[in-house]
């Protein structure tokens, strides 16, 4: 690690740090309010192994030096201080900009100006929109109003309260001083490290110089190199359309919403980090995660995306395979039945990623199988949990050994597929969908289904508390309950994807299952009466 200090066209030093490998891509970060760069520390150290990694304390903060003045404070000096670092640590060539908050206000402003026309290779956005575009993202909220957008205004300008009481005079100064503000910070934002005071006083300056100034006379300036906006779900300032509604002024655009607060890049760096290096690769080389291409604008709600698809050799498991590749998804099949399996594969055509022969009821297998698809294919979106086994006959003629196996596949299977893949879709933090097959039958009492249907209402059951349990990384968990299917498995297929679309969480597929459903809550002694016939 090397420091060194960079003079601004004014005077100003700035604090300048870089890490990393010297041979690789440059990437420079740019820190927001009131932090310094040691914000950075956890993406650094991700980015650090395979990039060049310059930090920098903005003017105001850390150990750069902090000027008084609104002057020094507003944007186009901003602009021109990331100028000078970047060419200062790479004097020719490009680099990669990734920025949080109100660097990344600043650093929008240079991507869409001059200053750095030609030198940057990509810009990875957290928190931070730029003004202009914020200005008239806000015209257009209100000029052509509808009860949407006019939500979306009223959202954003609650979030955004403190802008105003910044501009009060020595109020918020004296705040800081005291320490009142940084505590109250701490309070709000569990994520969010203690703040020095030095940094929240001088960085009042940023508010005052520039918010009122650029919102109410928008200049917006398009950006012309690939832009990532990674939009916080949880951001307590910053809403995500305010920051991801920037098509029109950015053509090649990547948005991917975050299960994080705003200060994400603190809690979930590595996150962050894999989402900037992504980015980084693709300008480099153009070779396009995946997630970088679902992540597009012009993305259809399943193009791009990886699902896994169990019991997938026939039936409605194949059918709903079937379903997600003609919507573009790439599918990851399994069977029991490896023939069965390589069929179905062979239908998938371009867009089946490989079949896997498992026992969904094997407790090793399945995690064993998850964790190839990871390693090989990448953490997938959407998980079906297909796989069952069909079984009928009066209670006292079923056999111990018939429950086991039958409880096996059709309830631990599904519990396997969870415990598997859950963890792992938490872990990227990007949100996803789980889907159990919990056929309409369950709650059809019969002299003949007790087994089956027993462990089809328990998966009805484990899909909505799983539901509530993953509701806050952003996982759904939908149960698809079809009836009787006829005509083949093609309906209850698209059934299956316009439930994951919408995250439906009961999802009755078929009239019969509609009504069987509906019954079952409105004149439960009905169906029990029927059942005894």
């Amino acid at each position: 690690m090397s420091h060194k200090w960079v003079t601004a066209s004014d005077g100003v030093r700035l604090s300048v740090t870089i890490d990393g490998r010297s041979d690789g891509p440059t990437v420079v970060l740019v820190h927001g309010y009131p932090d310094n760069s040691s914000m950075w520390a956890g993406v650094a150290a991700s980015l650090r192994v395979k990039h060049r990694v310059v930090t920098y304390d903005v003017r105001g903060a850390g150990q750069s030096d902090k000027p008084s003045g609104r002057a020094s404070y507003r944007l186009d000096q901003l602009a021109d201080d990331l100028r000078a670092v970047v060419e200062a640590v790479q004097p020719t060539g490009r680099v990669h900009l990734v920025a949080h908050d109100w660097g990344s206000i600043q650093t929008w402003h240079a991507v869409t100006g001059e200053g750095l026309r030609g030198r940057v290779a990509s810009y990875t956005s957290l928190s931070g929109p730029s003004l202009d575009h914020a200005g008239a993202w806000f015209r257009a909220q209100l000029r052509r109003p509808t009860p949407k957008r006019l939500k979306n205004a009223l959202s954003q300008f609650l979030h955004s309260w403190y802008i105003l009481a910044f501009q009060v005079p020595l109020v918020p100064d004296l705040l800081w001083r005291t320490g009142l503000l940084g505590r109250q910070i701490q309070r709000m934002e569990p994520d969010a490290a203690p703040p020095e005071k030095s940094d929240g006083r001088h960085g009042l300056e940023l508010y005052r110089a520039n918010m009122f100034t650029r919102l109410s006379r928008p200049a917006p300036r398009p950006a012309d190199v690939p832009v990532q906006v990674l939009a916080p779900t949880e951001d307590a300032y910053v809403t995500t359309p305010l920051q991801t509604e920037v098509a029109r002024w950015v053509p090649d655009l990547r948005i991917r919403r975050i299960v994080g607060t705003h200060w994400v890049t603190r809690a979930r760096p590595e996150v962050v980090a894999t989402a900037a290096a992504e980015l980084i690769e693709y300008a480099e080389t153009g070779s396009e995660s995946r997630g970088l291409r679902r992540a597009r604008v012009d993305a259809g709600p399943f193009e791009h995306k990886l699902v896994v698809v169990t019991g997938a050799g026939g039936g409605i498991g194949r059918a709903t395979a079937l379903a997600f590749a003609a919507e573009g998804a790439d599918v990851v099949i399994t069977d029991i039945d490896p023939a069965a399996a390589a069929e179905t594969l062979k239908l998938l055509g371009g867009h089946g990623l490989g079949e896997y022969t498992v026992d969904s009821s094997d407790g090793e297998a399945v995690p064993a199988f998850a964790e190839r698809v990871r390693a090989e294919h990448g953490v997938p979106d959407i998980v079906v949990n297909n796989a069952g086994v069909g079984m009928s006959g009066p209670f006292l003629d079923t056999s111990v050994e018939d429950w086991e196996r039958v409880i096996d596949v059709n309830l631990w299977g599904v519990i396997h597929g969870c415990r598997a893949f859950a963890p792992m879709l938490a872990e990227r933090a990007e949100g996803g969908q789980i889907v159990n097959l919990a056929p309409a039958t369950a709650e059809l009492p019969s002299k003949v289904r007790s087994a089956y249907a027993t462990t089809k209402a328990a998966v009805l059951t484990l899909s909505v508390f799983l539901r509530a349990e993953l509701a806050a990384d952003r996982i759904g968990v939908t149960a698809v309950c079809p009836g009787k299917v006829r005509n083949g498995s093609g309906g209850l297929a698209r059934d299956v994807l316009r439930a994951v679309e919408k995250d439906i969480a009961i999802a009755p597929s078929t009239s019969e299952a509609k009504a069987v459903l509906v019954l079952s809550r409105l004149t439960p002694g009905v169906l029990r009466k029927a059942g005894t016939r």
